[in-house]
């Protein structure tokens, strides 16, 4: 099975119509099962196409990039997390070429409040996969130190909605150094999960963020904020950074992270 997580900064990005179709051709080519995005925005005043989904929905332009490309299986699930720079609805997908049995949107944050910037909200879905049931989940939190909206409170809510019983994977953009010992990385592993970039017979530098980007403006080192972390201790084949300039282009202000996953 192949996880791919990556933060869009979906219509902040220069060329952003060629960077979506880079995307898209990686799926093709990689085909990935089950496709984690955060920070996938629409339009306030776009209309509606069915359901919450507005015609400039960046999963849903994805979907149409994909079937130009003759990509018909994936489909996705959204919702909206806060307004983001005061024109869109900033929100995380899920897109599977599994069936969905269901699907998941809940907050995390103290806020729920989606004119508040800093309000955090959770996609996933379960899905059907060979004769199991699965559940992943595309995240996008706080900052450990923020006193507003702690990271800690939000890792707490989010470990306490997922199904403990059942294989889980957390995707996303944790917004928390796992270079850095004795915050939200080290926090989220001490409360029983797994980084599957450790649990890989290969893997790289793990580097997801270079240089300054909005929420870590005067950052002068390597990040690696965005994981793919799971319940139990599954086999990983590999785990790569990708969309960093060596494996793919750059296309968003976060790399993204791909893994396969063996023997489920």
């Amino acid at each position: 099975m192949k996880l791919l997580t990556l933060n869009c900064h979906s219509w902040q990005e220069e060329n952003q119509l060629e960077k979506m179709k880079c995307l898209a051709q990686t799926i093709k080519q990689k085909a990935y099962d089950i496709i984690a995005l955060q920070e996938v925005s629409q339009s306030i005043k776009a209309p509606y196409v069915y359901n919450n989904i507005k015609y400039d929905n960046f999963a849903f332009v994805l979907l149409q990039e994909l079937k130009k490309i003759g990509v018909m299986d994936y489909t996705f699930i959204w919702d909206f997390s806060h307004i983001g720079y005061d024109v869109y609805e900033e929100g995380l997908a899920i897109l599977t070429k599994h069936p969905i049995i269901e699907d998941f949107s809940f907050f995390v944050s103290k806020s729920t409040d989606t004119n508040y910037w800093k309000t955090r909200k959770i996609v996933g879905a379960k899905i059907r996969y060979h004769d199991s049931a699965l559940s992943f989940y595309s995240c996008h939190l706080g900052w450990w130190h923020d006193e507003e909206e702690p990271f800690q409170k939000q890792a707490d809510l989010l470990l306490q909605h997922v199904k403990q019983e059942e294989l889980f994977f957390l995707m996303g953009d944790f917004n928390n150094n796992a270079f850095i010992q004795g915050e939200g990385y080290d926090y989220l592993i001490n409360q029983g999960l797994y980084d599957t970039y450790h649990l890989a017979k290969e893997k790289d530098d793990g580097v997801t963020v270079k240089g300054k980007i909005a929420g870590w403006d005067n950052n002068r080192h390597d990040l690696r904020l965005d994981l793919i972390l799971t319940n139990q201790p599954v086999t990983v084949k590999y785990s790569n950074v990708i969309f960093n300039a060596k494996n793919k282009p750059i296309i968003s202000d976060h790399f993204g992270v791909e893994i396969e996953v063996e023997g489920i």
